[in-house]
């Protein structure tokens, strides 16, 4: 007889009432070269909205608000199968392993959010963790041994842990793109989120200096992260002043961070919760030789050296609250409302 557990399924993309609450879930059973995961931790992401809203569909123009029309394509990688668990940030226990898989129970692992599947004709291809497969919102979770890493000796805490792999890992690709280095003046737009939070983090230990842009109220927190200063969200900015603008805001602002960069400056984009359609001087851009990147497809070499900085205790993300994972649409709210800093995690 087969086992159950307990989890969230999307059924549908739309509001809060997509998410149905089950204890009745087939545990997956891992086939070669599969591991199932005892999930101890999943972080709550901007992602996991997107994804239930449909937002990702190009049918949707807005910002991060519920969607009140059919979309077929809102996932990640197109439509997605319904039902179907989210949650892309995973902290877990090695429960059972397939067929030649490196790991053992009882092993503590993480994974990135997004799975590189590169093929012929398209090198940077992936799957997300929570969109095109199960993932973390439940009490077991069935990942490819490839795609985890052990943490077993990290000092972070299960929690901790599962603050990292979205946030941390979307930063340190949007900062490697961007080529971040020692020396560098680095503009951080929503800087209190949990991107931005650990953007500004590694963009300090580089070497960069870092100014966030953020409310006044999270001004303090930002800068304890490591920011030498901060700007009002809707503040002017000054013109021709950073080497890179690392941004996941867009919206209506976008043209004054084209703006505040050096000549031969570089912009970073991986999100847009003020909004994805943006306007801009194009002879602003070709004229002062800005180079635009946008940051979706992650090596492994980027999640890679955030294993090892977890596992040397280096790195630790700001954690705000802890949730039931029964309580998803209060945890879901609050990020929405933005009331903390950081990032909100969920324990089955």
């Amino acid at each position: 007889m087969s086992r159950t557990m307990q989890g969230v399924y999307l059924t549908k993309h739309g509001g809060p009432e997509a998410l149905e609450w089950r204890d009745d879930i087939p545990v997956p059973v891992p086939g070669p070269g599969q591991v199932l995961v005892r999930v101890a931790a999943a972080g709550v992401n901007n992602t996991d909205i997107n994804t239930r809203i449909g937002w990702y569909s190009s049918e949707v123009t807005g910002a991060t608000d519920s969607v009140d029309q059919d979309v077929e394509a809102g996932g990640w990688g197109g439509a997605l199968a319904f039902p179907r668990i989210q949650g892309g940030d995973l902290c877990g226990i090695v429960e059972e392993v397939g067929e030649g898989v490196g790991f053992e129970p009882g092993q503590r692992v993480t994974c990135p959010i997004n799975l590189p599947r590169s093929r012929p004709g398209h090198p940077q291809g992936f799957i997300a963790l929570g969109s095109e497969m199960d993932g973390a919102f439940a009490q077991y979770c069935l990942v490819q041994a490839d795609d985890l890493y052990d943490v077993t000796t990290s000092p972070l805490s299960d929690e901790e842990i599962a603050a990292i792999p979205c946030a941390f890992a979307t930063a340190e690709n949007l900062l490697t793109r961007a080529g971040v280095k020692a020396g560098h003046r680095v503009l951080i737009t929503g800087a209190s989120g949990g991107v931005g939070l650990a953007a500004v983090q590694l963009a300090t230990m580089r070497g960069a200096t870092v100014t966030g842009v953020t409310s006044s109220t999270k001004a303090v927190i930002v800068q304890g992260q490591g920011a030498v200063e901060t700007l009002d969200r809707g503040a002017p900015l000054p013109k021709d002043t950073y080497d890179c603008v690392i941004d996941v805001v867009g919206g209506p602002a976008w043209a004054d961070l084209i703006l505040a960069l050096k000549p031969g400056g570089h912009y970073a984009v991986s999100g847009a919760i003020a909004g994805p359609m943006v306007q801009a001087d194009l002879r602003e851009i070709y004229l002062r030789d800005i180079t635009i990147h946008g940051c979706t497809h992650q090596t492994p070499e980027v999640f890679g050296r955030l294993v090892a900085l977890m596992n040397a205790g280096r790195i630790r993300p700001l954690i705000s609250k802890t949730y039931p994972l029964g309580d998803i649409k209060v945890a879901q709210a609050d990020f929405e409302a933005k009331a903390f800093a950081g990032k909100l995690v969920l324990i089955p």
